[in-house]
C-alpha cells in the first residue's frame, strides 16, 4: 500500500514511521512520498535521508486552500496514493481534499480527543492542570480534530514535568502508536461505523 506523510515540520513522526517500514512493522505499507508546504521542513531532510521521494509545494500562488489542495491531490494521484498521514502538517484540508480521500486520512493529535483540540493540545492540558493526556490517532474528517477516534494512549503529567519534559513524553507515546495505527490500515483491520472504529482481530 503507497503511503503519502504530510509534514510542515520536524517530522519525528515521519521518521518513526519510516523506522517502523524498515523493521517490517506496517504491514507491507510503503512510505513513497513526503510533502511540505515548508522547504526548510527538516522532515524534507528526513525522508531523503531514507530514499523517500520529497514533494514541495509552498502557499504562495495560490487563490483559495481548494486551488492549493488540489496540487496536492494531483501529486498523490501521480503515486497512486492509497493513505495519506498527516504529520505535523500545519494547514488545515479542504473539503475537497477530504471528500476526495475520504476515510483514507489519519492524524495524530498530542491530546486525549475530544478534549484540548486544536494546534496548542500540549500546552492547553498543561496549563489546564489535568493529571493525565495522552495522543489520539484519528481519521480525518471535515471538521477539526472530530473524526472517529482509531486508537488512544494516556500519558500521565507529573508534579515535576514542565513543557518541556511533557512535550518529551507525549512524542514518544506518539512514535509508537502512529505506526501501530498504519499497520492496522494497512491489514484492513479499521472498519468506521458512525462516529466509532472497530478494530478487527
Amino acid at each position: 500500500m503507497n503511503i503519502a506523510v504530510l509534514a510542515s515540520g520536524n517530522g519525528s513522526n515521519l521518521q518513526a514511521l519510516m523506522d517502523a517500514e524498515g523493521r517490517g512493522e506496517l504491514a507491507g505499507g510503503k512510505i513513497v512520498l513526503a510533502v511540505s508546504d515548508n522547504p526548510e521542513a527538516y522532515a524534507l531532510k528526513r525522508a531523503r535521508d531514507k530514499g523517500v521521494e520529497t514533494f514541495v509545494l509552498e502557499k504562495t500562488g495560490f487563490k483559495s486552500r481548494e486551488e492549493y489542495d488540489k496540487a496536492i491531490v494531483q501529486s498523490l494521484r501521480e503515486k497512486k496514493i492509497e493513505l495519506v498521514v498527516l504529520a505535523g502538517f500545519m494547514r488545515v484540508l479542504s473539503p475537497y481534499f477530504v471528500d476526495e480521500y475520504r476515510d483514507r486520512i489519519i492524524n495524530i493529535h498530542p491530546a486525549l480527543l475530544p478534549s484540548f483540540r486544536g494546534a496548542y493540545g500540549i500546552k492547553e492540558a498543561y496549563e489546564n492542570g489535568v493529571k493525565v493526556t495522552g495522543v489520539t490517532v484519528h481519521f480525518v474528517t471535515k471538521q477539526l480534530d472530530a473524526g472517529p477516534i482509531i486508537l488512544q494512549a494516556e500519558v500521565e503529567i507529573a508534579e515535576d514535568d514542565d513543557m518541556d519534559s511533557l512535550e518529551e513524553k507525549i512524542h514518544k507515546v506518539e512514535h509508537k502508536l502512529y505506526p501501530e495505527a498504519v499497520r492496522l490500515f494497512v491489514q484492513g483491520k479499521l472498519r468506521i461505523e458512525g462516529k466509532k472504529v472497530k478494530v478487527m482481530k
